[in-house]
């Protein structure tokens, strides 16, 4: 960014001190860019029904597209590939979490003597302990909660009602998602070929490059993501097993589905395999119970995850906890869910398109690396709306010559 100097007769560019006006120069530009960045954040907020579940078919797409991949490479056909590893996926997932909810099911109802047992001994706490509380105290607390919710029902039921709705947007949600699931593992390439077709002329080159690049990240980020659950469902169903905790391996198994929910996913979990711990052995149990959920979950979020998460995505380890904590700020679950991968594809698409990456064969962003993955045999290059294509196979890069 170049400044000149004025040469007018007014001499005011000559009165403002030279840091003055660079200062000023920089700041407009970047007051432009936060102003537009919110504007767009408030924008894509009011429409978040249907950018939520395209983000998650994202993310799933870099998760199972490997999978779509290997079985193109074993002459299955495109769409075979796609419906069945769409089909197994929902099926693995669904039979999951029914075997892990019938598990705990029945070591509930085992432990129901248990349970009303350890309710009986916190009542008798509550009676002989420095609280001091009776028997027809405590039924006269409970008569008490009673007469409140049903003085407050009419609220009770507007929040129902409102939960219901949320029901239903999540469930419009996931059917969006899994359509959209579906058309970008079949014909993710098609719809990458259009958008860099709607680009500039001279611009197809950086774009389809970048894109790639990001493509990757996301890609990078799954699999780290899944390692990362991994090792948080062992460290706490492991903790649980030593302890004698009961049901430890479906508790392992739901650890494991509740890593990629952020916050609600730990908390639920975690709490769940601390009451399991009360329940089962009593209260010194559970206390040992929480303090390994506390260091697995702290670990996982403030070392492993940084540490791992940031060397597969490019990412410094403190950017990622930056990003996980601005992104829970400014948007919640999904902000903490979203707030990473989208960091490492900007990151990497700007760093490939400032070292103009798509001119330099076998150079990346940092050097000598792994370049975008070349076009499958037989797909169509990025074109122009009209049809226009580049070269061998490439975006078009010439500009485009107006006809008289």
């Amino acid at each position: 960014m170049a400044l000149t100097k004025s040469t007018g007769s007014g001499g005011t560019d000559t009165d403002v001190p030279y840091g003055v006006r660079i200062a000023a120069a920089w700041s407009w530009r970047v007051a432009a860019i936060l102003v537009t960045t919110g504007i767009v954040v408030w924008l894509l907020s009011h429409v978040s029904l249907l950018i939520i579940p395209l983000m998650i078919a994202a993310l799933l797409s870099g998760l199972l597209s490997p999978i779509v991949a290997a079985l193109r490479r074993w002459r299955v056909p495109n769409g075979l590939a796609t419906g069945g590893t769409v089909v197994g996926f929902i099926v693995v997932v669904s039979v999951a979490l029914s075997l892990v909810g019938r598990t705990l099911a029945r070591g509930f109802a085992s432990l129901w003597d248990s349970a009303l047992a350890g309710i009986a001994q916190v009542q008798s706490w509550m009676a002989t302990g420095p609280l001091k509380i009776t028997s027809e105290e405590l039924d006269g607390y409970i008569a008490d909660a009673l007469d409140q919710l049903q003085s407050n029902s009419s609220s009770i039921v507007s929040g129902a009602l409102s939960a219901g709705s949320t029901l239903g947007h999540a469930a419009a949600g996931a059917l969006l998602a899994v359509f959209a699931l579906v058309f970008f593992l079949l014909e993710g390439n098609r719809i990458w070929t259009f958008v860099v077709g709607l680009m500039p002329r001279r611009a197809r080159a950086a774009t389809d490059g970048a894109g790639r690049m990001g493509w990757n990240s996301l890609v990078n980020y799954v699999r780290v993501q899944l390692f990362v659950a991994f090792i948080d469902a062992v460290g706490i169903g492991l903790g649980a097993f030593i302890l004698g905790v009961p049901l430890a391996l479906p508790l392992s198994v739901l650890v494991f589905i509740g890593s990629f929910i952020p916050i609600l996913g730990a908390l639920f979990t975690g709490a769940l395999a601390v009451l399991l711990a009360l329940v089962a052995n009593g209260w010194v149990n559970a206390l040992i119970m929480l303090a390994v959920v506390l260091v697995v979950q702290q670990a996982e979020s403030h070392i492993l995850q940084p540490l791992v998460m940031g060397k597969a995505v490019s990412l410094h380890p403190l950017a990622v906890v930056l990003a996980v904590a601005g992104g829970t700020m400014i948007a919640g679950i999904a902000g903490a869910l979203f707030a990473v991968p989208i960091m490492a594809i900007v990151n990497t698409m700007v760093r490939y398109i400032g070292a103009r990456g798509w001119e330099t064969p076998g150079v990346a962003a940092d050097g000598p690396g792994p370049q975008p993955p070349p076009l499958p045999a037989g797909a169509p290059a990025p074109a122009d709306i009209d049809g226009e294509t580049g070269p061998a196979g490439h975006p078009a890069a010439a500009p485009h010559r107006r006809h008289p």
